[in-house]
């Protein structure tokens, strides 16, 4: 399993990956693009360090660069019309902040959801079967108010013998992130029932690692490094003990991987993809971390909790382990480290971006 695994015998595939200069984007194209794959990137380059992922993917091989925006149809009906056997699509592009969603509603509704539904109307026009992996969230939970919650010193914990989420808690859209996102959740997840689309959705936890120029309103793992690094201001919303299981960029990679790789299976499935119990982490016991690992003392300032945050979101992977044959193989001390490297070796860089934002 993984980008390590045994790839002599692996078919070469032609792949899209929708918000390929982002984050998680460029990850996998990267990936994709040294496996040898046919690898196409479209991104509307509408995000600070897009522009700047695209550069350092042209450093890592060959691939097509398309802009365009998913909200635009006729623009996607033409790419898609225009390509031929397509065998797999990510789609990663998303405005993905829940504070930008309640400041702007209208522009998450229809980056998020409509620009889902162009994707999906336009595979499905297409006349062609291409897989299509759907990078959906935890904040279709809701805020969890069901569940039993208890709060210790410095962490939130599940009460009883919960281990975490499952695929099955019930659905509540809280914030206009969490509608737009749910919307589009759901409509991958119909599309796969209604037209026979090979779709797979990926609620995915909190996800972390090179090439991630996290700011204050999304990317916390980074963005906390990245402030202690750069001697910015660091806020801390609620009382700290807030808990996610975090998941290194390359153990998501591999969820990818293995989905596609038992697409039979997961067709019309949903997935949580997260770190799991192994892999929580509060905000307080975070910056433990960090204290140790920059030997500095961190002060954070102190705000009231954003709407819709979660005391603690912690994914049940069992199912994601049963059908797919997927866990994590990255431990959050390890992952953190990677990522805190990867920080000082381009602050510069990193601190251009961010000021910019």
């Amino acid at each position: 399993m993984g980008d390590s695994s045994n790839l002599i015998n692996r078919k070469i595939m032609k792949i899209i990956v929708i918000g390929g200069a982002g984050f998680i984007g460029s990850n996998a194209a990267a990936r994709y693009i040294r496996r040898g794959d046919e690898v196409i990137v479209l991104d509307d380059l509408s995000r600070q360090g897009t522009e700047i992922n695209l550069r350092w993917l042209e450093s890592v091989g060959k691939f097509q660069f398309f802009k365009g925006d998913i909200r635009d149809k006729t623009f996607l009906d033409n790419f898609f019309f225009a390509q031929a056997e397509i065998e797999v699509v990510l789609h990663l592009a998303a405005q993905v902040a829940v504070t930008t969603s309640v400041t702007d509603p209208r522009s998450d509704f229809e980056i998020n959801a409509l620009g889902t539904f162009n994707v999906l109307e336009s595979i499905r026009n297409s006349g062609q079967d291409p897989i299509c992996i759907f990078s959906s969230t935890n904040k279709v939970y809701g805020n969890l108010d069901d569940l039993d919650i208890v709060e210790g010193e410095k962490a939130y914990s599940f009460r009883g013998d919960i281990d975490g989420v499952r695929e099955d808690q019930i659905l509540d859209f809280h914030s206009p992130y969490g509608c737009s996102k749910g919307a589009a959740d759901q409509y991958v997840r119909d599309y796969s029932r209604m037209y026979g689309l090979r779709t797979v959705v990926l609620r995915q936890s909190c996800i972390y690692g090179p090439r991630q120029f996290g700011i204050e309103d999304q990317g916390w793992v980074a963005w906390f490094i990245i402030a202690i690094l750069l001697g910015k201001q660091l806020t801390i919303y609620g009382n700290g003990k807030q808990v996610r299981d975090i998941l290194y960029i390359d153990d998501l990679l591999d969820s990818y991987d293995q989905a596609i790789k038992n697409i039979d299976i997961a067709s019309g499935r949903i997935y949580n993809i997260g770190g799991g119990q192994e892999n929580q982490i509060s905000l307080l016991q975070f910056l433990d971390l960090l204290s140790e690992i920059t030997n500095k003392k961190i002060s954070p300032a102190a705000a009231v909790t954003r709407p819709g945050d979660q005391p603690i979101y912690v994914s049940d992977i069992t199912r994601a382990g049963k059908e797919l044959g997927w866990k994590p193989r990255t431990n959050y001390n390890d992952g953190i480290r990677k990522i805190y490297d990867w920080v000082v070796a381009n602050k510069q860089t990193i601190e251009k971006v961010i000021t910019d934002e």
